[in-house]
């Protein structure tokens, strides 16, 4: 390995001449990047670079780490190792030898996305065992193992599991709790919940400036961005606001339902839901709807999948045929069904489902996409609301990432990132020692541009700041910003 670190010590080298080299090492196939990394980036190796993985890779690169990424594919680690500046190795990534090749014992945190549980588990089990001070991420899918979770990750030392699917589900359910919503995202331990949604033609809120939105909403509540003809921003008083623009509101979560009343749209929760597609997700989502005591049914094509959901599930109505035909989606009552979600394995056959479906009136759909990134061409067919596992597993690992590096005074508690990416909401956890501590928000006079305090979140109280309100160690404050990046709550304040 001495050659290879040499190399990508060099500053200047050629690929093509350099591939055969490291094809040698061990039959592996790897790429070493030229580019210096940040010396505040952390060493992160990324195990399988599947549709997370390669979101991941990129989210964190952007972050400035310095990530490794190992499949056992060496198409996917040439056209990843192409695109963004990381190391690949060809090899089993719960192979100690290939995680040792990989770095592992200067690696900060592994992270194990491959398509196999157990082999995800296996590969942390192993990491953990033979790196210092390491943290391990693995993701597991299988509902088999959901009970035994906290079990999983207590014994084998794990700083998180994640279950994409799962996490839809949960996004999803609340969706449908409140239909006229485009996205909504939980904070404060489920407290606060930013909510966002279209205002539509003719509505009340068209032609008012924000400042008088409270002749209307008659509760607690902060607008935190709106989004008008391809552009975000972060609203003041004076913002008059128009039909058809994406409005994001925070409020506390027994409040959000006031939102939609207070404009006459739907505030209840829907009582119907038909699910096309019987995979994990499907599932899981069938499974906390039932809980919530909505009607669900079930369309899918193989008839032992439909077996098997008919005794995990028995409140539920499975349906033994093709969810893409039109005439069996009209006899078994789309036209009655009061939402409809596609959680097919192909992200064009769920589009058309939804485009399909939005015929229906007061129809409420969620589209779930894994892979398709056309984010204009998707935006433009006006689907209402997407989900994307992919990047809900990337922003609670990224999350955990901002949360592991130095803090002056902080944690990154929970991230979101809203309005294609453009927008980042960040819960931070404030310690004694932050900087900001004390300070009435009046005189944070370097308080950057294009950010909100949108609340605070103090013993379970939801606080809407005021100019003379100030942040109190222990408090976790919500952050609403166009700058990506934020690690820690003294970011907000510019560098003298």
């Amino acid at each position: 390995m001495d050659a290879a670190i040499d190399i990508k010590n060099s500053m200047v080298y050629n690929e093509s001449e350099l591939a055969p080299f490291v094809r040698s090492l061990g039959g592996r196939y790897m790429l070493l990047k030229a580019a210096k990394k940040k010396a505040s980036g952390m060493k992160i190796i990324i195990v399988g670079c599947g549709k997370v993985g390669h979101t991941l890779t990129e989210r964190l690169v952007q972050e400035g780490h310095d990530i490794t990424i190992v499949d056992t594919s060496e198409r996917v680690i040439r056209d990843t190792t192409e695109v963004f500046d990381v190391m690949g190795i060809r090899g089993n990534g719960a192979s100690l030898s290939v995680l040792m090749e990989a770095g592992l014992q200067t690696a900060d945190l592994v992270i194990a996305v491959t398509g196999s549980d157990e082999l995800n588990l296996l590969c942390c089990t192993i990491a953990k065992k033979a790196g210092k001070n390491l943290a391990a991420i693995a993701r597991v899918r299988n509902p088999d193992y959901n009970r035994e979770l906290p079990y999983l990750r207590q014994q084998l030392g794990l700083s998180m599991i994640i279950n994409p699917e799962l996490e839809a589900a949960r996004e999803i359910a609340r969706l449908l709790s409140s239909p006229e919503a485009l996205t909504i995202s939980a904070f404060a331990r489920g407290q606060a919940e930013l909510v966002r949604f279209r205002i539509p033609g003719k509505n009340k809120l068209c032609g008012m400036c924000i400042s008088d939105l409270n002749t209307i909403f008659h509760f607690d509540f902060l607008v935190c961005a709106v989004g008008r003809e391809g552009e975000v921003r972060i609203p003041d008083g004076s913002f008059r606001l128009a039909d058809g623009d994406d409005i994001m509101i925070v409020a506390s979560t027994r409040d959000v339902h006031k939102i939609f009343e207070s404009i006459n749209l739907r505030s209840t929760a829907v009582r119907s839901c038909m699910i096309i597609g019987g995979g994990k997700s499907s599932y899981y989502l069938a499974r906390l709807l039932l809980e919530q005591k909505m009607q669900v049914k079930i369309i899918e094509s193989r008839r032992e999948r439909c077996e098997e959901l008919s005794a995990l599930l028995p409140e539920a109505v499975v349906i033994c045929g093709d969810g893409g035909d039109e005439v069996l989606l009209k006899e078994e009552g789309i036209d009655s069904a009061e939402a409809f979600v596609p959680l097919t394995g192909l992200d064009e056959e769920n589009i058309l489902l939804t485009l399909f479906a939005k015929r229906v009136p007061n129809l409420k759909t969620i589209t779930k996409i894994n892979r398709i990134t056309f984010n204009d061409v998707i935006d433009g067919l006006e689907l209402g609301s997407v989900v994307y596992p992919k990047h809900i597993t990337a922003e609670s690992i990224i999350a955990y990432v901002r949360a592991r590096q130095n803090s002056i005074g902080s944690n990154v508690e929970t991230l979101y990132h809203l309005f294609d990416n453009r927008v980042e909401a960040i819960e931070f956890n404030v310690q004694k020692s932050a900087p900001i501590v004390g300070i009435p928000l009046m005189d944070l006079k370097n308080k950057k541009d294009d950010l909100l305090i949108a609340c605070i979140n103090r013993g379970g109280k939801i606080i809407f700041p005021r100019g003379q309100d100030a942040i109190q160690p222990g408090d976790s404050v919500i952050i609403v910003t166009t700058h990506t990046g934020l690690s820690d709550i003294s970011d907000i304040l510019k560098q003298r």
